[in-house]
């Protein structure tokens, strides 16, 4: 790990005031809200992979504090919770090694946290998060359905013919307030881990990190155990109430990362295929309706496995002492 100096807490100070100021652009552009608030999670990877856990735990109180005296307490919540911590961990784990051959490899080389369980702890700690944050702002029935009613008040106003009955708008009441823990849990998955990539490729190109470039087609896939996390959770949502909601949100997680990974299992048949390219664009446009998603979620769920990366040298970086590997890295 590295040591905490004035350069380490500059980088790690900058790295939260551009986290804050993406996340706060968020709140102003609802076209682009999405995207500005999963770039706000940049800084804080590129800040944690690069330069540690002191620089990513700094940048994320620097973030967190701008977020609460400038905006809001709720603010801050909500960005630390769904966007700031969860990059600071990633970062965290996309920092572990220890020597391969304590895990039965090869001698001399080091072995890298697998992608697989960096994939499924986010899903774990975005589970967490919509939990935390739906408890905090009450969500439930009650809080979509005068949303709902707000809404399709706005629109009766403008079109008295698009006035709905109570019957559908009861319907439409119960499938939202479940259907939007599972997009947010989804889309808070895919963009973070989106982000992450990203911010792997910048660090290692810049040579701030030994872990070595992975070909994210062969190794993103999700770990074996997510299998029965997410049917759990399938299970959950029949029970409805509170049990119901956290299930959704898992069910969205979780099942963001079965989409990635049968993305990837997408990306690796297309390879060197003359039809690759458009398949590819095809399939991503796709994703927009439930259908083709949900084939791809299978697709992750029939291949769950785990890949670990491997780079020249026994000692894992910033490691001072080969005894002492398995208590900073306590992976198998």
């Amino acid at each position: 790990m590295k040591t905490l100096n004035a350069k380490t807490l500059l980088i790690g100070a900058l790295a939260g005031v551009a986290g804050f100021m993406l996340a706060y652009a968020a709140s102003f552009n609802a076209l682009f809200s999405t995207l500005l608030s999963a770039a706000s999670a940049l800084p804080i990877l590129i800040a944690g992979l690069g330069w540690g856990n002191f620089a990513a735990i700094v940048a994320i109180i620097v973030a967190g504090g701008l977020g609460a005296t400038m905006v809001s307490p709720f603010f801050a919540l909500y960005t630390l919770a769904i966007t700031l911590v969860p990059a600071g961990w990633l970062s965290h784990l996309g920092n572990l090694a220890r020597p391969a051959s304590e895990i039965g490899g090869p001698e001399g080389l080091t072995a890298w946290y697998p992608l697989s369980d960096i994939l499924m702890h986010l899903c774990a700690v975005i589970t967490l998060a919509l939990i935390v944050l739906g408890a905090v702002a009450g969500y439930g029935p009650n809080a979509t359905g005068e949303l709902i009613d707000a809404f399709i008040e706005a629109l009766t106003v403008q079109n008295p013919d698009l006035a709905a009955d109570a019957a559908l708008i009861a319907q439409f009441k119960s499938m939202f307030v479940v259907m939007l823990p599972i997009v947010q849990g989804a889309t808070s998955v895919i963009l973070l881990f989106v982000a992450y990539h990203f911010a792997a490729r910048i660090v290692i190109s810049s040579g701030l990190t030994s872990r070595p470039r992975e070909d994210v087609a062969k190794s993103l896939r999700m770990h074996r155990n997510a299998i029965f996390v997410f049917l759990a959770a399938l299970v959950a949502t029949f029970f409805g109430g509170t049990i119901g909601l956290i299930g959704a949100a898992c069910i969205g997680a979780f099942g963001g990362g079965f989409l990635l990974a049968g993305l990837a299992r997408m990306h690796l048949a297309a390879r060197g295929q003359s039809w690759g390219v458009p398949v590819i664009i095809l399939s991503y446009l796709s994703l927009i309706f439930t259908f083709p998603a949900l084939i791809f979620v299978v697709m992750g769920l029939l291949d769950t496995r785990r890949a670990i990366a491997l780079s020249p040298g026994a000692t894992p970086p910033d490691d001072d002492n080969d005894d002492d590997t398995e208590r900073k890295n306590p992976w198998t």
